[in-house]
C-alpha cells in the first residue's frame, strides 16, 4: 500500500491552502464574481497558486481584482 500524493506534500511541508478569488465578469466589468481554489502548497511562497494565478491572468477574460489566502 502506497501513501496517497496529498499525504507526501504533507510530509513534504505542504500545507491544505484555500484562496478566495475575486474577479470581474468579462462583460460586466462593475459586477465581481467568487471563485475558491483549494490545493496543497508550499507556506510563504505559494507555488501553486502563484502558478494558477498565472494561468488564470494569461488564459481567462476575468481579470482578477482580489485574493484572500488562508492555509492550515
Amino acid at each position: 500500500m502506497q501513501a496517497s500524493p496529498e499525504f507526501r506534500k504533507q510530509l513534504a511541508g505542504y500545507g491544505l491552502t484555500t484562496a478566495e478569488i475575486l474577479y470581474r465578469m468579462p462583460d460586466h466589468l462593475a459586477l465581481l464574481q467568487s471563485y475558491i481554489w483549494q490545493d496543497y502548497d508550499l507556506f510563504p511562497n505559494f507555488p501553486e497558486l502563484k502558478g494558477f494565478l498565472e494561468f488564470w491572468t494569461r488564459t481567462l477574460d476575468g481579470p482578477l481584482f482580489k485574493v484572500t489566502v488562508g492555509r492550515c
